[in-house]
């Protein structure tokens, strides 16, 4: 027995996640509006989302999150369940992963024996229900049923109860009596079995006392419930269904006991009884919130109402009349499309076209702004009828102005937060693809825009023979450019483009490589490179970017290029270069063969690169060095798929959009400053209770070409860098990236100095400027 379990003891061990402490780094950006289950814990209401959760306090009212950021997987939550006597919340996910957090700790224990069972096939085990008994929870799967023990934080026996031994689907469990009984789909009925039974893995001690599909069954004090999909609910008395007690007019979603009540939910309404089937209350939808109920719980004088859109509804049970929206801040969706990063927020957009550019089925979604750390968040009701909106692009002469793009109807102006305008055939220079079948057929599918210096914004339309379009905003013209010396088919799609410092529009094509594009007087220059011959791995291309030095770096579906001599475009012949990185001593090509999704420059040149499914690099500027490499393995990331990623370069934030969710980094990473002039220092005085060797002081709103030298009050060198060659992430104890500086509070004897008053001394390279700092350090 000793053995065993030492052997228990071994195996679990690596299954607890200690949380890490993300928060000063990593910032989730969940949306809590769809939510899957809500339950009840002490004082606490408990709701989750597609992939987080939240809870809230009914005593205080505080809410609090629990997603990535604290160590969950990011995968897609199907149930959940908190047990009182143990203290703690269990996740049930769509693939068979079961989380365990625990009230008040930092860790999170990860179950994965059901994902790693490779006799259940993966579509077979997503987690239906949670039924705990004593010291242990029964989990309906469909697959059959399993058991984990709380108080050992053990997995127990799997119950395969179809004829034969057969896997089928449990929608849900309850203990009646001494029985263990399960609802079950595909004509696999009601089956009951014993609970003190030693053998319950032996299909042949389950009997099945009912025939055909059920969804629920709960028992209620000494009351047996059950509901099948004829959307009817049954008494069971002597193990054969009572009449008929009710039959709701649409299907219900959930069916459980709260404080011996029975509550009933469906997508329109929410029913809740006494144990013996007396009505207390019934909650419709509300005209002022149009949604979906998808599960509730009540406490002695609320029910909780879980919704599709407002998160939580929380309304009085004697007079469900009003309602109180209770959930997190955050933006409309969890499948952020595309991001556009400003100071101090982000814009996001949540329309999407599949890998060929197609954008049916078309969805209806519209858009969100973080802004101060608030959320905005703007309906498809509010949008004018834009369907599918992707790329935001803000006017840098009026930030309070921002253009969206949308893949079917056009282009949409917000102005101060409220859509305004949309501009399509009628009112614009756009113009619709054209269907031979169906000439009244409308399809304006805009993609990628961006503004030039000259305040005018260029926007890509795929499927039509002029593709690029200038809109100068203040007078409301329009210009076409066709790309038919090129192309002499329409592509399916364009998915990026980005203006160089010399006016050349710079775009990304699906079937043609990349395109340059400039104007030239009366004419303009037009070419693109997408074969073999210039060594391009793919003439699918979908990320761009220009880095400070003018390079343009070149995302494919099969791995990253880059166009070191971008100057000479039109007249020489171009040939793209890989970049070629020593792993363990062997020449490899940098992301061979990946799928880049999104190319982002920082203030340092650095770049940050998404891939489809290997989340997201972020490189040096020469991308010879990988700085950071995050995925769901090591980071925050909810998934591997980043859809995209945008900067703040003010506060050095990194946006990062994924397929179930958006998260932020914060690297640092700010963008230099054309002078000195507001040049400051921090924290300033550094008091003994900061770690400065780990944390660094920040020298912030630097120039871009800098020397710094840090001295004592008498004028002994302490430490020394240069913008080019003291970069970050080299070691340095004095270190430059971007606008900012980090400095670990070392000597060049490569000790802590003592306390004293040091002088930062600031002299710009290119035009001379200086600046002396003083920084008080206290031991």
């Amino acid at each position: 027995m000793f053995k065993k379990t030492i052997l228990i003891i071994i195996l679990l061990c690596p299954l607890f996640h200690n949380a890490q402490d993300f928060s000063t780094l990593w910032q989730g950006h969940f949306s809590y509006n769809n939510i899957k289950k809500v339950v009840q814990g002490n004082t606490k209401i408990y709701a989750a989302s597609e992939n987080a959760v939240f809870s809230y306090d009914t005593q205080t009212n505080e809410i609090k999150e629990l997603s990535t950021i604290n160590g969950l997987s990011g995968e897609t939550i199907s149930t959940i369940y908190y047990s009182e006597t143990y203290q703690l919340l269990v996740i049930g996910y769509e693939n068979g992963l079961i989380e365990v957090a625990f009230d008040d700790d930092d860790k999170i224990l990860t179950v994965v024996d059901i994902v790693e069972k490779p006799t259940i096939p993966p579509t077979q085990k997503r987690i239906n229900h949670f039924n705990a008994f004593g010291s242990v929870v029964y989990i309906s799967t469909n697959y059959g049923i399993s058991v984990f023990n709380l108080e050992r934080l053990e997995f127990g026996d799997t119950y395969f109860i179809g004829n034969g031994g057969g896997q089928i689907q449990v929608n849900q469990t309850t203990i009646f009596g001494n029985y263990i009984y399960a609802a079950c789909f595909g004509g696999n009925g009601i089956r009951k079995a014993l609970v003190s039974s030693p053998n319950l893995i032996d299909y042949q001690n389950w009997q099945i006392i009912v025939n055909g599909d059920f969804s629920a069954i709960e028992t209620v004090e000494n009351t047996l419930y059950t509901v099948n999909t004829n959307r009817q609910i049954f008494q069971v008395i002597s193990d054969a269904l009572s009449n008929e007690l009710f039959q709701y007019g649409n299907t219900p979603l959930e069916v459980k006991n709260v404080e011996n009540n029975l509550i009933v939910t469906t997508s329109n309404n929410v029913f809740v009884y006494t144990s013996t089937f007396v009505p207390i209350s019934q909650v419709a939808i509300s005209s002022d919130f149009l949604t979906e109920y998808t599960s509730a719980s009540t406490d002695a004088s609320f029910i909780y109402l879980g919704t599709t859109n407002f998160g939580i509804l929380k309304t009085p049970i004697a007079n469900p009349n009003t309602f109180e929206e209770l959930h997190p801040e955050g933006p409309i969706l969890n499948t952020p499309f595309s991001v556009n990063a400003q100071p101090n927020g982000v814009w996001v957009t949540f329309g999407e076209y599949d890998l060929f550019f197609n954008p049916y089925p078309l969805n209806s979604r519209g858009f969100s702004h973080l802004k101060n750390k608030k959320w905005i968040n703007t309906s498809f009701e509010e949008v004018l009828d834009a369907k599918c909106l992707n790329t935001i692009s803000v006017n840098p002469a009026n930030n309070n102005q921002v253009f969206i793009s949308s893949f079917f109807n056009g282009l949409l102006e917000v102005n101060d937060e409220i859509p305004t305008k949309l501009y399509n055939e009628k009112n614009s220079g756009l113009e619709s693809l054209i269907l031979a079948s169906d000439p009244n057929y409308i399809d304006i599918r805009l993609g990628s825009t961006v503004f030039d210096n000259n305040g005018l914004l260029w926007t890509i339309t795929s499927v039509i023979d002029k593709p690029l379009k200038s809109f100068n905003p203040l007078n409301n013209t329009w210009k076409s450019y066709s790309f038919s010396d090129i192309i002499q088919s329409r592509n399916l799609g364009y998915s990026d483009m980005v203006i160089g410092s010399d006016g050349t529009k710079w775009i990304a094509s699906y079937e043609h490589g990349f395109i340059g594009f400039k104007e030239n007087g009366s004419n303009f220059l037009i070419k693109n490179i997408k074969s073999e011959e210039n060594n391009m791995p793919s003439n699918y291309v979908r990320a761009l970017a220009i880095d400070k030095r003018n390079q343009l770096w070149i995302g494919t579906f099969k791995g990253l290029r880059v166009l070191y001599n971008t100057s000479n475009f039109f007249e020489d012949t171009v040939e793209v270069d890989d970049i070629v990185i020593l792993e363990d001593g062997i020449a490899k090509e940098l992301l061979f063969q990946q799928f880049i999704t999104s190319i982002e420059v920082d203030g340092s040149n650095n770049k940050w690169i998404g891939t489809g499914d290997s989340g997201v690099f972020y490189f040096s500027s020469d991308g010879q060095k990988t700085i950071y490499h995050f995925t769901t393995d090591n980071s925050p990331l909810p998934s591997n798929i980043i859809t995209d990623v945008s900067i703040d370069d003010v506060n050095g934030i990194v946006y990062i959009a994924t397929t179930k969710g958006l998260v932020s980094f914060k690297s640092g990473a700010s963008s230099p400053f054309e002078s000195l002039k507001n040049a400051y220092a921090y924290p300033n005085p550094v008091r003994p209770n900061f770690n400065i060797v780990d944390q660094k002081v920040k020298i912030k709103d630097i120039s871009e070409n800098v020397n710094i030298k840090i001295t004592d009050i008498e004028g002994n060198l302490v430490a020394e860098a240069q913008s080019r060659t003291n970069q970050r992430y080299s070691g340095y104890n004095l270190e430059i990236d971007g606008g900012t500086a980090y400095w670990n509070g070392k000597n060049l004897a490569n000790n802590v100095v003592a306390s004293g008053v040091y002088l930062v001394m600031l002299s710009d390279l290119n035009s001379f400027e200086t600046k002396v700092l003083k920084i008080m350090v206290v031991r």
